[in-house]
């Protein structure tokens, strides 16, 4: 419970507006690397994140499983309290139907899956070599399903830990690569459990003129029993200066229990203009 009150007062503290005195020379903005930033696995801010720069994004998709089909929904809000640091609010949704006509199979409940606070700090932006590096730390309070709630088991199923490393470099004008890896810790503590799986998202991208990019993630997560890959070719499309709007297709390496799925992801920066 003290690492979770602990969190929460971070967020709160860090999204309290600053006041400082102003100079009458405005100073030169940090160093920051336009890096193309994967649609899935997105990061929490910009590389090299600028003080005072927010995003939201809202997105919808429908991924299909053997016996079901999820529609995935979720809400965030990102925000710069000071240079290179990025902190992230998101609330994912989950509403679950059965990929068959006939009754029978076992599906998970619609939920709320829960609230996600993640920070994220860029401790390297390198121009001569044109890479960043970031750390950061991801925690997600998981929520029961809507029946269990309505059953009185309590909003709280469990906390998921996540300590992350991203590296991103680009190769002249168009070309973009990025690493985002890590663990995850789920917790159930009413289940006595405690499962560890890890990471490796690894993407390329090319970006067009005017900032649209195509591009491919792979993403490989890992645990003591399953590993799991799927490619997701994706295209992100510059709508106006500070709205952009992105297509995502997750390709499964293993076809026998998981099928395809699709995303859309909508980016809006208020107040600010988009650059790449």
């Amino acid at each position: 419970m003290k690492h979770i009150i602990i969190t929460i007062l971070f967020f709160v503290s860090a999204s309290m507006p600053v006041t400082a005195q102003t100079d009458s020379t405005q100073q030169a903005k940090p160093l920051k690397i336009h890096h193309a930033e994967p649609l899935y696995m997105d990061l929490i801010r910009d590389l090299g994140a600028r003080k005072g720069e927010k995003e939201w994004n809202v997105g919808y998709g429908i991924e299909a499983h053997k016996d079901y089909r999820i529609n995935h929904s979720f809400v965030e809000y990102e925000f710069s309290p000071v240079n290179r640091l990025g902190l992230e609010v998101e609330v994912p949704f989950a509403f679950y139907k059965s990929a068959h006509a006939q009754e029978g199979a076992e599906i998970p409940r619609n939920r709320i899956e829960g609230l996600k606070l993640a920070a994220q700090y860029t401790f390297l932006v390198s121009e001569k070599h044109q890479m960043s590096m970031a750390g950061g730390y991801m925690h997600e309070f998981r929520a029961h399903s809507f029946y269990s709630i309505d059953h009185g088991r309590g909003m709280l199923k469990g906390n998921s830990i996540s300590p992350f490393f991203i590296v991103a470099k680009k190769w002249g004008n168009r070309i973009n690569s990025m690493i985002y890896t890590g663990p995850e810790w789920e917790i159930t503590p009413g289940e006595s459990r405690r499962d560890l799986f890890y990471q490796t998202n690894a993407s390329m991208h090319y970006v067009l003129p005017g900032g649209n990019f195509v591009g491919v993630e792979v993403n490989d997560e890992f645990s003591g029993t399953s590993h799991h890959t799927v490619l997701r070719p994706q295209i992100k499309l510059i709508l106006a200066s500070n709205l952009s709007l992105g297509f995502v297709t997750g390709i499964p390496t293993n076809s026998r229990t998981d099928g395809m799925s699709f995303m859309t992801r909508v980016i809006f920066e208020p107040g600010s203009r988009l650059a790449h």
